[in-house]
């Protein structure tokens, strides 16, 4: 089982999104020991900040060359469901071009940002392979079980 490794431990520095009342929605880091990209989403996210993050995140891929990806909304507040048509049209096909090819997403159950995560993954199957957890020990678990899977 592998445990969160803290930010600090990241080989490629953390990018780091603000709103704009200063306080941070996303931190992007790049792990290259259990080689994949974490994004950390926390408190409220206006569409313009899902459609920031989300393309920075898109870059990150694309430089890395890495096709795994941890998503962590346990801290995340509020819906997105607002970027839903956004993401399905615009972000799927552009990550699916990057590499894109295995998505952790976890979730807190008690928030509204579950049934967002829960439609996208209905939207994304044939495009790349995206699973929900509640638990990042079993996000990470699936990951590195997916790491032996012919890319």
């Amino acid at each position: 089982m592998v445990t969160p490794i803290p930010a600090a431990t990241h080989d490629t520095p953390m990018r780091e999104f603000k709103s704009a009342t200063g306080k941070t929605y996303l931190t992007i880091s790049h792990d290259k020991k259990n080689r994949w990209i974490y994004n950390n989403w926390t408190g409220y996210v206006s569409t313009d900040n899902v459609k920031v993050g989300s393309t920075s995140f898109l870059e990150v891929l694309q430089q890395t060359g890495c096709a795994f990806t941890l998503i962590d909304n346990r801290e995340l507040v509020g819906p997105w469901d607002q970027s839903l048509e956004w993401i399905k049209n615009e972000w799927v096909p552009a990550a699916k071009k990057v590499g894109l090819r295995f998505y952790a997403h976890v979730v807190n159950k008690d928030t509204f940002a579950e049934a967002a995560a829960l439609q996208m993954q209905d939207f994304v199957k044939g495009e790349f392979e995206m699973r929900v957890f509640y638990s990042m020990p079993d996000a990470q678990e699936w990951l590195q079980q997916q790491m032996s899977v012919p890319i």
